[in-house]
């Protein structure tokens, strides 16, 4: 489905992504795992088109998107939960998970939002109230409602467990294990690293911009190094 050749993305003068390869099956959810300041976060902004690259491929379903504006990758069937939520405060719930389906002309936007209140109970409890007003694991709860509101082939999750309690963390994780059930192939950023690959089928580990493990979601759990590097064991 996503097939990402020799990505390099900089900040002006300094890159941060050098030469980036991952691929990301249908069906599957794919962890990437990295301390802070490994590229992660820009790589999916790089992905969905918010970050220019300087160099290098990504592929979607076949075609070449690289050079496609967000609006178009959106279009195509990839949509983005960012990281820190960016829900829009000012607005509604529900008015939020429309603007999600913004790209959307067909008729099933309402039994969309709809799946995505059975999805989060408790935002079809909030729905006509200011998302601004919602504590945080109600507001990671709306970022990738929004983000399905866009019906993605490929959903981009950025740190969706990131300052949330144990138990809205065992909630989201068991959303993302829902969603590839139901058909949505999912990229999944995340700092708790044991959690991620716990359900990933597959996973990579990013280290300054650069992929230096890759394998199956097990694999990873149990590699050593990988195990005192990002999970606190020896």
């Amino acid at each position: 489905m996503l097939e990402v050749s020799n990505l390099r993305s900089a900040y002006g003068r300094i890159e941060v992504l050098h030469g980036v390869n991952l691929n990301v099956r249908s069906g599957e959810v794919v962890a990437l795992i990295g301390s802070n300041g490994a590229g992660k976060t820009t790589l999916l902004r790089a992905l969905s088109g918010v970050q220019p690259i300087t160099a290098g491929e990504i592929s979607f379903l076949g075609d070449r998107i690289d050079r496609l504006p967000p609006h178009r990758r959106v279009e195509r069937g990839m949509t983005q939960s960012p990281e820190g939520r960016q829900v829009f405060g000012p607005l509604s719930v529900e008015d939020n998970l429309r603007l999600g389906a913004y790209m959307r002309r067909d008729k099933d936007i309402d039994s969309d939002r709809d799946r995505v209140f059975e999805m989060f109970p408790i935002l079809a409890e909030k729905r006509k109230l200011l998302a601004g007003g919602l504590s945080g694991g109600q507001q990671q709860m709306l970022a990738i409602g929004r983000a399905l509101m866009g019906k993605p082939k490929l959903l981009l999750l950025d740190e969706p467990s990131l300052g949330l309690s144990p138990t809205l963390v065992d909630q989201i994780l068991a959303a993302i294990v829902d969603l590839r059930s139901n058909g949505v192939t999912v990229l999944l950023v995340e700092q708790n690293a044991s959690a991620a690959l716990e359900i990933a089928d597959r996973g990579y580990v990013l280290e300054t911009g650069k992929v230096a493990f890759e394998g199956a979601g097990a694999t990873l759990l149990s590699d050593p190094k990988v195990k005192a590097a990002y999970l606190g064991a020896a």
